[in-house]
């Protein structure tokens, strides 16, 4: 193995790869400005939809309520509230989204009321549609405010003070340092960001420098330079590596500034950060952050992973005639690669000794913790230990499937 002979393949596929529009494109383009606007604008309409969906007047049905009119006159002075007569096909109309919800008002309801004997209201809804379970909310919001006032109206008939209602509150207050906050909130997004960008940042290179120098002819000339094979893959490698951090990097450092300035133009709209950090305090409101040294630990932790990418897309893609081949070859790798991330949102999943050893899976799970400034670290040793280990195997077999003429020249 010589340095420099790797440093040369390395240079020259790096040259090569920046003069490829479509490398440029998973590499940098990609990464740094779409990946982060597809982000935000899917945000973004996502909050207006609901919040459009908040202010629509929800429009529901009435079942019953003949012997109840002062109820069903206060139901329809809902503003929030579009209250239509009952039809036979009220749950087929639900289902349908022709309207959101139905309540039934029981039989003698008013006069239940009175006598302090009402039976139970039942409300109808569409259970996972959010305009349905939006409506239901504001139908049982309007009969507790019934039901308290109906209770205040008990108490002032005997003369009893209104507190009885409510003799003492209940109030929650967060003991956890902002930093554990915010690291709890994202913690379990990040690694699958994270993981995805390295995967997606090498997969074009390992496929163009592997099938896609067969498919154009070029594998043979390189092959027939006077450098040992070693010295080959280990430059090819390092390019896919080189790409890989490169998207994951770009990627965080966009996303990063994105919400930097957004911040910086929602603090300015409220007169600035210190008066809203402030006013959140006075609240008792806890303004997430992330410990600044859980992302470099995170960042630390990324790096074996992005190695065993390299490696193993090099080694699949090397074994495909084509590159619509290895495409066809990776496209399930995709899947094996976001099952254990997706595990490790999961909640319930506790990081242990078993789980560390798991690929994918203990990155998930110790950097929800990192970034939420715990610092397990046995764990995280043996984390990275392992991570190396799984990228050590994974270079090994690349450069003996690169000493096997019959994958090389596969036909």
């Amino acid at each position: 193995m010589n340095a420099r002979n790797i440093v040369t393949v390395y240079l020259k596929e790096l040259k090569d790869s920046l003069r490829d529009r479509r490398t440029l494109l998973s590499m940098i383009i990609i990464p740094t400005f779409i990946v982060p606007a597809l982000a935000f604008t899917v945000g973004r309409i996502g909050s207006q939809a609901i919040a459009r969906a908040r202010d629509e007047t929800a429009v529901v049905m009435l079942l019953g309520g003949e012997d109840s009119p002062g109820v069903v006159t206060a139901l329809k002075a809902d503003p929030k509230l579009k209250v239509l007569p009952a039809t036979a096909d009220w749950r087929e109309q639900i289902s349908d989204k022709k309207i959101r919800a139905a309540v039934q008002l029981p039989e003698r309801f008013e006069y239940g009321l009175a006598t302090g004997a009402a039976p139970a209201v039942v409300v109808y809804n569409y259970d996972g549609e959010l305009k349905s379970s939006l409506a239901a909310t504001e139908l049982e919001k309007f009969f507790r405010e019934l039901r308290d006032k109906t209770a205040a109206g008990y108490l002032a008939e005997r003369s009893l003070p209104a507190r009885l209602l409510r003799p003492f509150e209940t109030r929650r207050e967060n003991v956890a340092a902002p930093e554990k906050v915010g690291g709890n909130m994202i913690g379990s997004f990040v690694p699958y960001l994270i993981i995805m960008l390295c995967f997606s940042g090498a997969l074009y290179p390992a496929i163009d420098l592997t099938a896609g120098e067969k498919e154009r002819g070029t594998m043979e000339t390189l092959l027939c330079c006077p450098v040992n094979r070693v010295d080959i893959v280990l430059g090819k490698f390092l390019m896919v590596l080189t790409s890989s951090l490169s998207a994951m990097t770009l990627s965080l450092l966009s996303t990063a500034l994105t919400v930097l300035g957004v911040g910086v133009a929602t603090a300015g709209a409220a007169r600035g950060a210190q008066v809203a950090a402030a006013k959140a305090q006075a609240a008792g409101v806890t303004i997430p952050l992330i410990d600044p040294a859980g992302v470099l630990g995170v960042l630390a932790m990324v790096l074996p992973v992005a190695v065993f990418f390299s490696a193993l897309l090099l080694t699949v893609a090397l074994f495909a005639k084509s590159a619509k081949e290895a495409q066809t070859y990776i496209t399930p790798l995709a899947f094996v690669v976001i099952l254990p991330v997706v595990v490790g949102i999961l909640p319930g999943i506790e990081l242990n000794a078993r789980l560390a050893l798991v690929p994918l899976l203990n990155l998930s799970l110790v950097c929800k913790e990192m970034l939420s400034g715990v610092w397990h670290w046995h764990y995280i040793a043996l984390i990275f230990g392992s991570s190396c280990v799984y990228a050590a195997v994974a270079l090994a077999f690349a450069v003996r499937m690169f000493n096997r003429e019959d994958v090389i020249f596969r036909t």
